[in-house]
């Protein structure tokens, strides 16, 4: 008998965006009961990138399936203290620009508590919030995200279950995740107004959402382990009709998903016993070749000896798949039998398409094999999907500015537009308040910038100037964190780029795990390109690659091509990194992770050698790893 170790429900989707269907249709769902017998519909609505699907869905049932909002009483979660409701970071203006400018909700029906009440009255004010739910009657549909802390709302660890609307000081990690909407963690407001803990729990129904793998750990403690008030999102167990909605990155560590033969039987799969071996010979310490039956029998993995009649013939399956993922032409070996390699031998050399979602991605990412590509002779392209112009420092800004400047002193070129640009700029910068929008003369100067990094690593590398590619794709361009939506006119840039070069293979993004969403946006918008192209008859000679970045890697069992990298190559790999000058030393959206780029990279290639060496096979210094995804 199959054992559920959650103790909330759990509804599980491919990603985030069928997810985030399936939450916007059970709102709907409540709104048309509650339309039928002539009530508001009461809903309690969340912040933050987690739902922003979830409106853009409702906004299109709105449109074009009549869906009405006009019986819908809404309260937010939270905001932030002390706030404007115009600032960028603003709640207000977050709910505005994601729904509430585009559905026909009657103004008087929106409630957000208020970031610029006066201290003196915050308690009475949250006291009047309250109130107001009750009044209309208590929230029928509670949407909620989840924090890095384990928090709902802004109740940090050590919020209580009776906890109600308050204002309440917010957790470093918070503050931290936050950084990337304030332009730097030092903006972030200190303090909140949030809803409670009590007020959530007296809601009739909870969905809590969370996508991306940042979250699965957390996920895994709030839903599988005891209520605490450590993490607070963990009170979900006591509520009767509370459901989490997941991606299948955010339920990965949820021991269903993570070890489901450890939870009673399951459906074996290739897939699955890779994933089950993987995970028996690192959990034991044994090499992959020196499992036995007996362990597998320890383990609760007696039905994969039946299935292949014993651990040694298992282990040789395994070992031999993992070793065939090894190679050190990711071109592939001119000339070569390619039966068990990754890659074909044929054509070659080939015709190479890196997508870099920002300007150092691609040596971040892949910097040793996007080495060994050129080396070995293939036709390697590089195109930046976006200029990444709001992760420039002001100071660096300054800096390139007076260096023009002097140069133009120093040269006797007296180009007056050119100085009245520049001192238009430098003034913009100084009189910039904390977190606004950059001059659209200033994020051009920045996007200079990061293409002159990517050049000099371009250049370092060996790429011809003719074979790298500035896309600018239209949705980065507003000089916020927040982006607009994919658009046409960005994937039709991405096609054309693909259509031009006519690549044997593509290396993209499926990093998914970057702070402000960027590169999920990239990878569809060369999904949706080659969705397009596909039809052409060049296409299906074309492998896509996928790799991983600063924020995560690849489970050992999913890689389909390792690449090894020797010492020499990984310290190539950092000096191509360095050339990106603006991003060392510091960044400006760190993430979780407040080391620099080169040593995330080099500690997480190091990591995957050592797994590799751990299961059995061959002592490398680091590798870089890919999954192959079939279009």
């Amino acid at each position: 008998m199959k054992v559920k170790t959650e103790k909330v429900p759990v509804s599980i989707f491919k990603d985030n965006e069928e997810a985030s269907v399936f939450v916007a249709n059970e709102i709907a769902k409540g709104i048309k009961q509650k339309q039928a017998e002539k009530k508001n519909f009461v809903l309690g609505l969340a912040t933050g990138s987690t739902p922003v699907g979830v409106y853009e869905e409702l906004i299109r049932l709105h449109r074009e399936e009549s869906l009405s909002f006009k019986n819908v009483i809404t309260f937010n979660l939270d905001e932030y203290y002390p706030m404007l409701p115009d600032s960028l970071q603003s709640y207000v203006r977050f709910m505005k620009e994601y729904l509430f400018d585009h559905i026909d909700i009657p103004k008087e029906n929106i409630h957000i508590p208020d970031g610029t009440v006066a201290k003196e009255k915050i308690e009475q004010y949250c006291q009047l919030y309250e109130q107001k739910i009750k009044e209309a009657g208590g929230i029928d549909l509670q949407l909620l995200g989840i924090g890095r802390t384990g928090h709902i709302g802004f109740n940090e660890p050590g919020s209580t279950p009776e906890s109600l609307t308050r204002i309440v000081t917010l957790d470093e990690v918070t503050r931290i995740d936050a950084a990337s909407d304030f332009f730097g963690e030092e903006n972030v407001p200190k303090k909140a107004i949030t809803m409670g803990i009590g007020t959530i729990l007296t809601s009739k129904r909870v969905i809590l959402m969370a996508w991306g793998e940042t979250k699965a750990f957390i996920i895994k403690k709030a839903l599988e382990e005891k209520v605490t008030d450590e993490i607070p999102s963990s009170y979900l167990q006591l509520h009767t009709n509370a459901l989490v909605v997941l991606d299948e990155a955010s339920a990965s560590e949820l021991t269903t998903v993570k070890t489901p033969w450890l939870t009673g039987q399951c459906k074996w799969d290739d897939a699955l016993v890779k994933k089950a071996v993987v995970w028996l010979s690192l959990t034991t310490q044994k090499p992959i070749l020196k499992l036995d039956n007996k362990t597998y029998m320890a383990y609760g993995m007696g039905d994969l000896l039946n299935i292949h009649g014993s651990a040694y013939n298992l282990n040789i399956k395994i070992f031999n798949q993992l070793q065939h993922t090894i190679t050190g032409w990711p071109g592939g070996k001119n000339n070569a039998d390619d039966t068990n390699r990754p890659e074909r031998s044929k054509p070659f050399p080939k015709r190479v398409i890196i997508f870099s979602p920002h300007p150092d991605d691609d040596v971040i990412s892949m910097g040793g094999t996007f080495s060994r590509l050129i080396e070995q002779g293939h036709e390697v392209h590089v195109a930046y999907q976006t200029s990444g112009n709001i992760a420039v420092f002001d100071d660096d800004a300054i800096r390139h500015v007076e260096f023009l400047r002097d140069l133009n002193d120093k040269l006797e070129v007296k180009a007056q537009s050119l100085i009245r640009e520049l001192d238009e700029a430098l003034v913009s910068i100084e009189k910039k308040t904390q977190g606004a929008i950059d001059s659209p003369t200033v994020l051009e100067i920045k996007g200079s910038i990061r293409r002159s990094e990517a050049k000099a690593a371009c250049r370092y590398l060996g790429v011809p100037p003719s074979q790298i590619h500035f896309l600018d794709l239209p949705f980065y361009e507003t000089g916020t964190v927040r982006k607009k939506p994919l658009g046409n006119e960005d994937v039709e840039i991405v096609a054309d780029m693909i259509r031009k070069v006519k690549p044997h293979q593509i290396y993209a993004a499926g990093d998914l795990s970057d702070p402000h969403g960027t590169h999920r946006v990239c990878l569809k918008a060369v999904y949706n390109a080659l969705e397009t192209l596909k039809k052409e008859k060049w296409i299906k000679d074309c492998y896509l690659w996928l790799y991983r970045g600063a924020w995560q890697e690849w489970e050992i069992e999913k890689i389909e091509m390792a690449v090894p990298l020797s010492p020499e190559e990984l310290l190539r790999k950092r000096k191509s990194i360095f050339k990106h000058e603006s991003q060392k030393d510091e960044a400006l959206f760190p993430g979780n992770d407040p080391r620099e780029f080169w040593i995330r990279a080099e500690d997480r290639n190091k990591k995957t050698a050592k797994l590799y060496n751990d299961l059995g096979l061959a002592e490398y210094e680091a590798m870089e790893a890919f999954v192959r995804y079939k279009f």
